[in-house]
């Protein structure tokens, strides 16, 4: 008797899909309905993102809930409204007069346990609603500060206006909401003009597979033990 298919890939989410998009992808190739992924990444972000099939959507929870790595670059100075690029920018302040010594009491702020605010461009749901539905329509959606672990928040440039970072955090955590907070603390706004995830647990980016050579992969196995 063959046992019931299971698998996990790993796959470099690219830049503009989102990473239901990629499932949709994988799905398709592996002609079986049980596909889904462990850890949304926005359309802007790219990185790691774990797809499980078949017997493995069972562990899609532990993955979820394992400590996520990340690279990217926040550019103070100006924003917008979901602190990344995915709506206009906005000048606040001229953030030329910014330190490093002041980025780094900024991001001494923002590191450990701490309470975050999800941004409103997000897929949480408030009332089964989800936030980003009502942000797009103008609705300001009342959403409660939520505790986070950021572990390591460390600048690894600081050019003016673009700080680079390599953040390692909890599930949960919004980078993008960590941006607004540094703005903010520094008193000149900031958003996020790119983003990488580069670790879910133990999985890591550089074992992950681009997703058109995956998918033709998929497309030229045998799938008899499917």
């Amino acid at each position: 008797m063959q046992a019931p298919y299971g698998e996990v890939f790993l796959i470099n989410k690219p830049l503009e899909w989102t990473s239901f998009d990629v499932v949709k992808k994988v799905r398709n190739a592996l002609k079986i309905k049980k596909v889904g992924h462990a850890g949304t990444l926005d359309p802007l972000a790219t990185g790691l993102l774990i797809v499980c099939a078949g017997k493995m959507t069972k562990q899609i929870d532990s993955f979820m809930g394992q400590e996520k790595e990340y690279t990217g670059t926040f550019v103070i100075g100006h924003t917008t409204d979901s602190f990344d690029l995915e709506q206009p920018i906005v000048p606040v302040a001229d953030p030329s007069a910014v330190t490093l010594e002041q980025v780094k009491s900024a991001v001494a702020e923002l590191t450990g346990d701490i309470l975050q605010i999800p941004p409103m461009h997000s897929a949480i749901k408030v009332d089964g609603k989800r936030v980003y539905e009502s942000a797009r329509k103008g609705k300001e959606v009342k959403m409660d500060p939520r505790p986070v672990q950021v572990s390591v928040f460390e600048i690894t440039r600081f050019e003016i206006p673009e700080i680079e970072f390599r953040i390692v955090c909890s599930k949960g955590t919004y980078i993008r909401s960590l941006a607004r907070d540094l703005g903010e603390k520094l008193g000149v706004g900031a958003y996020m003009s790119s983003l990488c995830r580069t670790r879910i647990g133990d999985f890591k980016l550089s074992d992950a597979k681009e997703l058109a050579p995956l998918v033709e992969e998929i497309k030229a196995r045998s799938h008899e033990n499917l």
